[in-house]
């Protein structure tokens, strides 16, 4: 049989940055690849390149880190099959697992030990009309769905969004502004004016490291 292969662009150990879990020790692995092209992304060095690893090399390497907290990332991890056996098997091996996915892939297929932080793309990233609304459906309490906001039009997006899908009702929700486009406190502002039920959220490794590569 075929060895399942997994395109990596880097793996490493750093604080988690984002979502409920911000602040503790967290080891990243970061896919390659990524058919959408976000206008304000900040990973584009994942799109190509990285080395071919097999699952049990990776989860080897995770291992290193003696950390409790894994977080599947990319590029877009799901447009590589092999992160769905990957994510079962660090589940298997007793972490807690996030898989941080655009809206574009299909969640139905992943496990449901892995918490799943699906990131709607708002009409400032260019890339809304690949949102996959059936995703909604496949959403559980356990999940995430963020949106991240560029400017006044993208915040009434997904306002629209939230009441359309009555997505507060399906998981959490976390609202960020794009970095050097939206001022935090604007969105801070928005977000208590209307008293929506979600969670507003800073990037925290790039307060700390700015923009660099593996943190």
């Amino acid at each position: 049989m075929t060895e399942t292969l997994v395109r990596i662009t880097e793996i490493f150990f750093s604080l988690q940055g984002e979502t409920r879990t911000v602040g503790l020790p967290t080891v990243f692995v970061r896919l390659t690849g990524c058919p959408l092209r976000c206008s304000y992304c900040d990973t584009a060095y994942a799109f190509s390149g990285g080395e071919r690893m097999s699952i049990a090399e990776i989860v080897e390497r995770v291992g290193r880190y003696g950390a409790r907290y894994v977080t599947v990332t990319g590029g877009e991890p799901l447009a590589q099959k092999a992160c769905l056996p990957l994510l079962t098997a660090l589940c298997d091996e007793g972490y807690q697992v996030s898989l941080e996915t655009g809206g574009a892939h299909d969640i139905s297929a992943v496990d449901p030990r892995v918490v799943r932080v699906v990131d709607l793309k708002t009409p400032g990233s260019g890339e809304a009309s690949r949102n996959l609304y059936a995703n909604v459906d496949a959403l559980r309490q356990g999940d995430q769905v963020k949106f991240v906001i560029a400017d006044r039009p993208d915040y009434d997006w997904a306002v629209a969004k939230l009441d359309e899908h009555r997505l507060a009702e399906r998981c959490e929700i976390l609202f960020s502004p794009v970095a050097g486009a939206l001022q935090p406190a604007q969105l801070a502002e928005w977000i208590l004016r209307d008293r929506l039920p979600v969670r507003f959220q800073l990037q925290l490794h790039k307060l700390l490291w700015g923009d660099t590569p593996g943190h």
